[in-house]
C-alpha cells in the first residue's frame, strides 16, 4: 500500500476523528487558537492603521511593520516566544500567530482610510463634524471592504501557519503531521500527507468562505471601482513587462 492509499484509509476510520486527540479535537484546537490570533491581531492592527490612515501620517512607517514581519521566520518566532514569560503552549503561539496576522490587517487599514473619496472628507468637514467624527462615520464606513480583504489575507495565513505550532507544544492539526513524522516513515507517511491535506482543505475553506464575506459587505460600485482598479494594474504590469 503506498503513502496516498494509506492516507485515505486514515482519513475515512471514523476512530481517528473521533478518539481523544483525534480529527474533531485538533480541528477545534486549530480553530481556536487561529481565531484569537487573528482577533488580538485586529485589536492592534485597526486601530493604528486607521488612526495613521486617517492622519495621513505613517505610511512608511505602516510598510517598515509589514515588512518587518514578514522577514521573522515562522518557525524561529514560536521557538523564542515559549523561552519567555509566555512559557510552552497555546498562549505563545497565539502571539506568534497575532504577529503573522498584523502586516495585512494594519496595510489594509491603512490603506482603505487613505482611499476614501476626498469630496466625502470636504463634505463631512463642511457639515462640521470633527476628526473622530470623520473617521467612524466617513472613513470607517468606506474603508470596511480594505478592512474584510486584510482580515481575509490574515485568517488564511495564520490557519496554514498554525501547523507550526505542534512543534512547541501548542496543538492543533499540526499534531497529526508531527505523530505520523514519530512513526515509521513505511507506516506513518499516509498520516503525514492526511495531515496536510486537512490543513490545506481548512485554509482553502476558510478562504471561500471570507471571500464570499468580503463580496457581500463590499457596495456594488465599490467592487467595479476596485475590478477596474484591478484591471489596470494587470494592464500596466503586462505592459511593463
Amino acid at each position: 500500500m503506498n503513502a496516498i492509499e494509506q492516507a485515505v484509509r486514515w482519513l475515512n476510520d471514523p476512530l481517528n476523528w473521533t478518539n481523544p486527540g483525534g480529527i474533531l479535537d485538533r480541528l477545534g484546537e486549530h480553530l481556536s487558537m487561529s481565531a484569537a490570533a487573528v482577533l488580538l491581531g485586529c485589536l492592534v492592527a485597526w486601530p493604528i492603521g486607521l488612526w495613521l490612515g486617517h492622519t495621513g501620517r505613517g505610511g512608511g512607517a505602516v510598510l517598515l511593520v509589514s515588512n518587518v514581519s514578514l522577514a521573522i521566520p515562522t518557525l524561529a518566532l514560536l521557538t523564542i516566544l515559549p523561552l519567555t514569560f509566555l512559557g510552552f503552549g497555546r498562549p505563545s503561539v497565539v502571539a506568534a500567530l497575532a504577529v503573522f496576522a498584523v502586516p495585512p490587517l494594519l496595510a489594509n487599514a491603512y490603506t482603505g482610510v487613505r482611499q476614501a473619496d476626498p469630496e466625502a472628507r470636504d463634505a463631512a468637514r463642511g457639515m462640521g463634524l470633527s476628526g473622530g467624527q470623520l473617521l467612524r462615520r466617513v472613513e470607517l464606513p468606506l474603508a470596511v471592504p480594505y478592512l474584510a480583504a486584510g482580515f481575509r489575507t490574515a485568517a488564511v495565513q495564520v490557519v496554514a501557519t498554525a501547523a507550526l505550532a505542534s512543534f512547541v507544544n501548542g496543538g492543533g492539526l499540526g499534531q497529526i503531521i508531527r505523530a505520523g513524522f514519530g512513526l515509521d516513515i513505511a507506516a506513518g507517511g499516509g498520516q503525514i500527507i492526511a495531515g496536510g491535506v486537512l490543513v490545506a482543505g481548512l485554509a482553502v475553506l476558510v478562504e471561500l468562505l471570507l471571500a464570499l464575506v468580503e463580496r457581500v459587505v463590499t457596495p456594488r460600485p465599490l467592487r467595479r471601482a476596485r475590478r477596474g482598479a484591478d484591471r489596470r494594474a494587470a494592464d500596466a504590469v503586462a505592459g511593463g513587462g
